[in-house]
């Protein structure tokens, strides 16, 4: 089991380097293809407020910057991809209507690569990031300084079946780590797990783990938090809760912690 394609979602701006060199490492640590996919902004999503069968001025301005900002992002975007020197790496830039294109892409790929900022609602990719992990359930990973492939890794567990998706979408990484330590919190939380039945789960698929129970009953993210800083880890991998409503994605309390938090890399699933 490995990945072959890693997906990185691009605004078309200078900011996207520290993304795709965190994607770079990732891939590189599969040998995987790069899709680095330019997604700018929609002029589809202007229409509904321009009113029907009316174009006036300010509105084709509107629609005129846009192109011109699609056009210069893409041209920038494909800059930073032949910069990056890495031979799988590849450019992909979606027309209208944008949303559909990511779909695709992200569902023709193992796994997608987010910054920070977008993972916490910030800048142009914001709504991208909540459109895969919530509407399209595809496993994200949310890059922070450190990233590597083959370092230590904590997985966060109680049980549920986010947890497990997380987990079983995780497995490649988790069998490249050098050293992976299985948390949960039965006081944080109001499921009954063992964490032995999962240490010997990941042993039948060559993943050495071991197991660390965290005494509390108080805010979980915090509980994982300090127990990733203990052992050192690069990432955490955990499941994702929420729900869309009304096409926002609304995090529940543990996962919005994570994402807000200065922690290691996030690896999630939804």
């Amino acid at each position: 089991m490995s990945w072959a394609r890693i997906m990185a979602p691009l605004a078309g701006v200078a900011a996207d380097r520290g993304l795709l060199a965190s994607a770079r490492i990732l891939a590189e640590g599969f040998d995987a293809e790069l899709a680095c996919v330019h997604a700018p902004a929609d002029m589809a999503d202007l229409m509904p407020w321009m009113g029907e069968g009316f174009m006036g001025g300010v509105q084709v301005t509107a629609l005129e910057s846009l192109k011109e900002a699609a056009v210069e992002g893409r041209h920038m975007a494909e800059t930073m991809v032949a910069e990056l020197g890495y031979a799988r790496a590849r450019a992909v830039s979606l027309d209208s209507p944008v949303w559909a294109g990511l779909a695709m892409e992200g569902r023709l790929s193992d796994v997608i690569v987010f910054d920070s900022a977008s993972a916490r609602g910030k800048g142009p990719l914001a709504e991208c990031f909540q459109q895969m992990i919530a509407d399209e359930q595809r496993p994200v990973v949310v890059a922070r300084p450190g990233l590597k492939v083959g370092g230590t890794m904590l997985v966060a567990w109680d049980g549920g079946k986010e947890a497990s998706r997380a987990l079983r979408t995780a497995l490649p990484l988790l069998q490249k780590a050098s050293s992976v330590v299985v948390a949960g919190a039965p006081g944080a939380s109001s499921r009954s797990f063992d964490l032995d039945r999962l240490v010997q789960f990941l042993a039948a698929r060559g993943v050495t783990a071991t197991a660390r129970v965290l005494a509390g009953s108080g805010d979980a993210a915090g509980l994982l938090l300090g127990a990733a800083r203990e052992v050192g880890a690069d990432l955490l991998v955990a499941g994702a809760f929420g729900h869309p409503r009304l096409q926002e994605f609304i995090f529940g309390g543990t996962t919005r912690s994570l994402l807000n938090s200065d922690g290691p890399s996030l690896f999630l699933s939804h």
